[in-house]
């Protein structure tokens, strides 16, 4: 069987051009020409005009919205790609999506997470680049490498500049403890806990805030905002509690629903987060919103995998 690929080829589905195309001008390699596009009933329509016989393949795609048609697009490149007889397929997966279903939490819940980590190898992925998985363990449901990358060094790189001694580092619930206290570790600041209770789906009650905030500068690190509600009920929580001025950060801005009209609602400065997804205007030209490119992280991880060399060398620049 062929392991590896003699040459790096680039393809990009519809979830993340601008992604994409970042990655292959960092790479300075050219994005493929492949075709992805429907029928006209809606199915996935995929034609990759150029061989890929025994190259090196990179296929980026995000399964942000829409989830399924990218999803799908995603496994049907793999599918021509393997068909086409190409070295080894990477599956970079910027965001993965149905990630947040890692565990039966209820009786008769599914586990989403192991059944797309099945289903891309069944396509014929022969390795997973992704970056801040919902849950750490979902490697594990992979039966193919998985190479997980962290957004942390980026969003503390950019942070670092502008902290000093009367910033402290928040996680916005007891879940994201692990991930703050590893931020706060690399930007050298205390660390504090929103402590919330969830009676419901998307109903979050405030309880207290564990933690020295008075007259501190917050940061909230999370590794994915959806509709903001954890994000802006807990800034609320550190204002109400002595807060002097509240920032959030996060790897994912998946941003749906009320969202942007919660952050802007919100005491929250500021947002920063990386593009992982693709975002519309509207939240590119929020004035509350910092975007942050992985494009040279990803293009370095890309090198990193196709030379078989460590990957924890990307982080020490």
């Amino acid at each position: 069987m062929i392991t590896h690929g003699n040459t790096i080829e680039l393809l990009a589905g519809n979830s993340n051009k601008p992604l994409a195309k970042a990655i292959s001008e960092q790479l300075k390699i050219p994005l493929s020409d492949a075709e992805v596009g429907k029928f006209s009933d809606g199915e996935i329509s995929i034609t990759l005009p150029q061989t890929v016989r025994g190259k090196d393949v990179f296929i980026i795609q995000s399964t942000s919205n829409p989830v399924n048609d990218n999803l799908m697009e995603l496994l049907i490149m793999i599918d021509a790609c393997k068909r086409a007889s190409a070295g080894r397929i990477t599956a970079v997966i910027p965001y993965f999506g149905y990630a947040r279903q890692d565990r039966k939490a209820r009786p008769r819940d599914p586990i989403t997470a192991k059944l797309v980590a099945d289903i891309l190898t069944s396509a014929g992925a022969n390795r997973v680049l992704t970056m801040d998985l919902h849950a750490a363990q979902i490697q594990g449901f992979f039966e193919i490498p998985v190479d997980h990358l962290y957004g942390a060094p980026i969003l503390a790189k950019y942070y670092k500049k502008m902290m000093n001694e009367n910033w402290v580092v928040v996680s916005p619930d007891v879940g994201s403890v692990s991930r703050a206290r590893n931020f706060a570790s690399r930007v050298d600041a205390s660390l504090a806990i929103v402590d919330k209770r969830r009676p419901k789906a998307n109903a979050i009650e405030i309880m207290n805030v564990v933690g020295d905030v008075a007259g501190k500068t917050c940061l909230m690190v999370d590794d994915m905002t959806d509709t903001a509600g954890t994000l802006c009920q807990g800034a609320e929580a550190l204002i109400k509690n002595g807060a002097k001025e509240v920032y959030a950060c996060c790897t994912h801005g998946v941003l749906s629903g009320p969202a942007l009209e919660r952050i802007n609602n919100s005491p929250i400065k500021e947002l920063a987060i990386l593009d992982t997804i693709n975002f519309s205007d509207e939240v590119r030209n929020n004035p509350k919103i910092k975007i942050i490119s992985v494009a040279k992280f990803f293009a370095r991880a890309i090198t990193t995998v196709y030379s078989d060399s460590s990957l924890s060398a990307i982080y020490e620049d």
